[in-house]
């Protein structure tokens, strides 16, 4: 069974950057589209980022241009870069699938908190 592991998050002020990690222990392809989530207090949990099985990077209007998903398969390790964050980037992340029949069990997620 796939088990998900994300990590990297801490306290940052406003403009500062970010790296979170995201472990698949398992077969990390099983998995693909995945994509990282962002769940902000009193909100549900919403796709910021997909990585697809072909093509382009998929972002949401909100953190494009600021946002890069990546993936090093040899580490079953899909990655998420942070640049120029704002206090609305404030959040728990998680990563898993995009598609539904694909998706494991949702890990504890890595928190982020912006402070401007």
């Amino acid at each position: 069974q796939v088990q998900l592991v994300e990590s990297g998050g801490g306290l940052v002020q406003a403009g500062g950057s970010v790296r979170l990690s995201c472990v698949v222990s398992g077969n990390i392809f099983s998995m693909i589209p995945m994509g990282w989530y962002r769940q902000a207090p009193g909100m549900e949990r919403e796709l910021v980022a997909t990585l697809p099985r072909t093509g382009s990077n998929i972002y949401a209007d909100s953190v494009k241009g600021r946002f890069t998903i990546s993936r090093d398969y040899a580490k079953n390790t899909m990655y998420l870069q942070m640049n120029n964050l704002k206090p609305d980037d404030t959040g728990v992340y998680y990563c898993n699938s995009v598609e539904s029949t694909r998706r494991a069990a949702w890990g504890q997620g890595t928190q982020v908190t912006v402070s401007s």
